[in-house]
């Protein structure tokens, strides 16, 4: 499956539609269980649909110029990101519009040592650039296992790293993250 994913992937580079098309019928169905996972921690009333943040983020990396995916991972990797990106533009157009302190996304993996299932998505997405700039591949475990909702394995394979290793980092990035988190919360 991983080689025919890449073949797809290099097909539709060079300008073949149809492979476009059997690209995104192969995608569709992890990428609406990685926005299902995203979005079953946001508010009850949240506007945002799991088949509009798959269209969203499928029609920003169709947008996108000069992007070269280099297999299932990678792809996988780079709409996690996207994934990311639109669920922060919301939930910064929702803070815009309500004066309440706004929308609140389960972290219920991420989140440890307190009882809080609920984290400020914007918030998350700012103490992330802040891991990434100090540790890249703790933010990018973080992305590919929050947003990407990759296992260990999948994350390890999509980092050349060992599942050990990925299992360190994300624990010592939860931690991180925790405390970053907290930190915003009390100021």
């Amino acid at each position: 499956m991983n080689r025919e994913f890449t073949q797809l992937l290099s097909d539709w580079k060079l300008g073949d539609a149809s492979a476009r098309d059997r690209l995104i019928e192969a995608a569709y169905p992890e990428l609406r269980r990685i926005a299902n996972r995203q979005l079953a921690g946001e508010r009850r009333n949240h506007t945002l649909q799991p088949t509009a943040l798959v269209n969203e983020a499928w029609l920003r990396l169709n947008g996108a110029k000069g992007m070269d995916l280099a297999d299932r991972t990678h792809f996988v990797r780079i709409t996690a990101k996207l994934m990311r990106e639109i669920l922060v533009d919301h939930a910064r157009r929702f803070n815009a519009a309500k004066r309440d302190g706004g929308e609140r996304v389960g972290l219920t993996n991420l989140v440890i040592a307190d009882e809080r299932a609920d984290v400020d998505v914007v918030g998350l997405d700012t103490v992330l650039a802040q891991l990434e700039a100090i540790d890249p591949d703790k933010g990018r475990i973080v992305e590919l296992r929050y947003f990407g909702g990759l296992t260990i394995e999948e994350t390890a394979e999509a980092m050349n790293l060992s599942p050990a290793t990925v299992k360190r980092h994300w624990m010592a990035a939860r931690v991180w993250l925790f405390d970053a988190l907290s930190g915003q919360d009390s100021a």
